[in-house]
């Protein structure tokens, strides 16, 4: 056979993707194990937890969280739809879509500053020394809640002017929680023993921060924060009631800290800590990717979206897509379960 009738094939020199594809599909890999690492650990430690706030005990709303999860699939959708009106040339079209993703991942981060700020304001961070959360009522959280009111007494008493009738109502409230802590206190000194400084403990991280969910008190139990010999004295506190009943137990569930919001004493919720860094480290990290996507969609808004960067339109919203379904699988885990 003569090389005239030789087959001849063409072959591809590289992948049949552009590089930027390329390059995306191997950061979102790394991304990809990341979370997973991070999920995966969630996981173990949630599900290995002796004792686990419910979500109303810090602050955590399920219908905040469904809408933001909306958001978020919205956003998806739009920025697909900019992708298809920059392969049809249609730039104007183009931007607008993506104007509106942008938008959207604005009103998400917006939600979850609000959801944050729900959160400091009671106190529960992260890590201390602005956290106030305690695993459990002991010797430790007795020294904090005395250490904070002799802060706030030595600020009112030591400022070399009159005290006021505000201030001495303020003295007056400090001075009958001390009483409870000094109560406790000699308590546990005399009886090591007895669960009796223990349970004075408890009424006194109760009444600073009741709890709102049924099974607060048993998970205070298992994981060792009350004796069992107090159960019975705090499941009245967790007792569903109808009517206008709810509205009078709501009212005396108030706590000191909701009551008084200048006292922010140190608050008792068995396995706060322990979520707190879960929490703050898994939403964290993914409002930061939320963040960079937000930031080079701003950047995107200023280029003229036509068909020659309807594969820079197309990374990016693979990138999107990814922060989406993370958030799809942190929604379920830190709100539901």
């Amino acid at each position: 056979m003569s090389d005239s009738h030789a087959p001849k094939f063409s072959y591809q020199p590289a992948l049949p993707i552009p590089n930027g594809k390329t390059c995306l599909w191997l950061f979102l890999s790394t991304e990809i194990m990341f979370f997973a690492g991070l999920i995966g650990t969630y996981i173990v430690l949630r599900f290995g937890a002796v004792a686990w706030p419910a979500p109303h005990d810090v602050h955590l709303s399920e219908p905040i969280g469904a809408f933001n999860t909306f958001v978020l699939i919205c956003s998806s959708v739009t920025v697909v739809l900019a992708l298809e009106a920059a392969k049809l040339n249609q730039a104007s079209k183009a931007k607008g879509w993506l104007l509106l993703t942008f938008l959207l991942g604005c009103v998400f981060l917006g939600v979850k500053l609000y959801e944050y700020n729900a959160k400091f304001s009671h106190g529960i961070y992260p890590v201390r020394p602005h956290g106030l959360v305690y695993d459990k009522a002991d010797i430790h959280y007795a020294a904090a809640v005395r250490k904070r009111l002799n802060d706030l007494k030595t600020d009112l008493t030591n400022t070399g002017a009159a005290v006021t009738p505000d201030d001495q109502a303020r003295i007056t409230v400090i001075d009958d929680v001390m009483r409870q802590v000094d109560e406790a206190e000699a308590a546990i000194r005399n009886e090591p023993d007895s669960p009796a400084g223990v349970i004075k403990l408890m009424e006194l991280a109760y009444q600073i921060y009741p709890p709102h969910d049924h099974g607060t008190v048993l998970q205070a139990a298992e994981a060792g924060a009350v004796p069992p010999a107090a159960l019975v004295k705090f499941a009245a506190l967790e007792q569903p009631v109808a009517g206008e009943a709810a509205n009078s137990q709501n009212a005396e569930r108030e706590g000191l800290n909701e009551k008084y919001p200048w006292l922010r004493l140190p608050i008792m919720i068995p396995g706060g800590p322990m979520w707190a860094s879960t929490y703050f480290l898994l939403t964290g990290f993914h409002a930061l990717h939320v963040l960079v996507g937000l930031i080079v969609f701003a950047l995107l808004l200023f280029k003229t979206l036509d068909r020659s960067r309807a594969n820079v339109v197309e990374n990016i919203g693979l990138y999107w897509h990814f922060v989406d379904l993370v958030w799809i699988f942190l929604f379920p885990l830190l709100y539901l379960f």
